[in-house]
């Protein structure tokens, strides 16, 4: 089937009844919460009686209220975002949520898991090339040495941690990386009582970054979301003050929309 028998297939399988109907709930918006009959016909382009017709349809569905005069949405149409919602993997629900953090604080924005020892990329913002190596969907980096494997370590459980400690190779890779399991440990304390972790040229000199967990509804940790930057234009006091309560705020949208997903989708899998 060429493009051209494909986009005949889709026009003759639209149903109009359907699209009108959207078109009718997409007529209504912050900026016009309350619309009479009037007003949907003009902005949706169909006659009163039609547009009538939808609105009473859309009121015996649930989905729509009247006062006799002014119609507006109800709470239901949230269904149909928690039904797209519930579909999606972390990947797919954390991408937009980077993007948006990534435009407001003009740095690249990251969620990664736990793999074994490593950390493992699942979702990413690229800003600008900050490593030596280029960061991609599947990268991974050994966790004892990033502030992702930080907070993704600190949200282990005691027997988990020790298994953990028992296979890494905590191998220096820059001058301040931790290579110690005390020391290890000693810091993933810390980070498990502030609720985040700031690593400084411990995975590459320059490279910067500050991470969080994102919890599944049982709040357990899933998975951590960075933002990383150079050391030249970031200081570690900015990366606290400035950009710690961005990101926080990014991973309780994260949360709030793993919260609607089935739960074996979390990992993207």
């Amino acid at each position: 089937m060429d493009e051209r028998d494909s986009d005949t297939e889709r026009g003759t399988h639209r149903v109009q009844s359907l699209e009108r109907g959207l078109a009718v709930i997409k007529a209504f918006n912050s900026g016009a919460a309350e619309l009479t009959l009037s007003d949907v016909a003009r902005s949706t382009g169909m006659t009163r009686a039609a547009a009538r017709r939808f609105l009473l349809t859309l009121e015996g569905l649930g989905y729509v209220r009247t006062d006799g005069k002014y119609f507006s949405l109800t709470a239901r149409v949230l269904e149909l975002g928690y039904s797209f919602l519930s579909s999606m993997s972390l990947p797919e629900v954390a991408q937009p949520h980077l993007e948006r953090l990534s435009a407001e604080v003009h740095e690249s924005s990251s969620v990664s898991i736990l793999d074994g020892t490593d950390v493992v990329y699942v979702a990413r913002v690229a800003v600008s090339r900050i490593m030596a190596v280029t960061i991609n969907v599947g990268t991974r980096f050994p966790a004892h040495a990033t502030s992702m494997g930080h907070v993704l370590l600190a949200g282990l459980d005691e027997r988990a941690l020790r298994s953990y400690l028992d296979e890494a190779r905590l191998d220096r890779l820059t001058s301040r990386t931790i290579t110690t399991p005390d020391e290890l440990v000693t810091e993933l304390r810390a980070v498990r009582e502030q609720g985040w972790a700031l690593v400084d040229q411990e995975l590459e000199e320059g490279l910067r970054s500050i991470a969080v967990p994102i919890r599944d509804r049982g709040r357990e940790v899933v998975a951590a979301a960075n933002i990383s930057s150079h050391a030249s234009r970031t200081t570690l006091e900015s990366m606290r003050a400035e950009v710690l309560p961005r990101l926080r705020e990014c991973a309780a949208r994260i949360e709030a929309d793993l919260a609607v997903t089935a739960p074996r989708r979390v990992g993207g899998g």
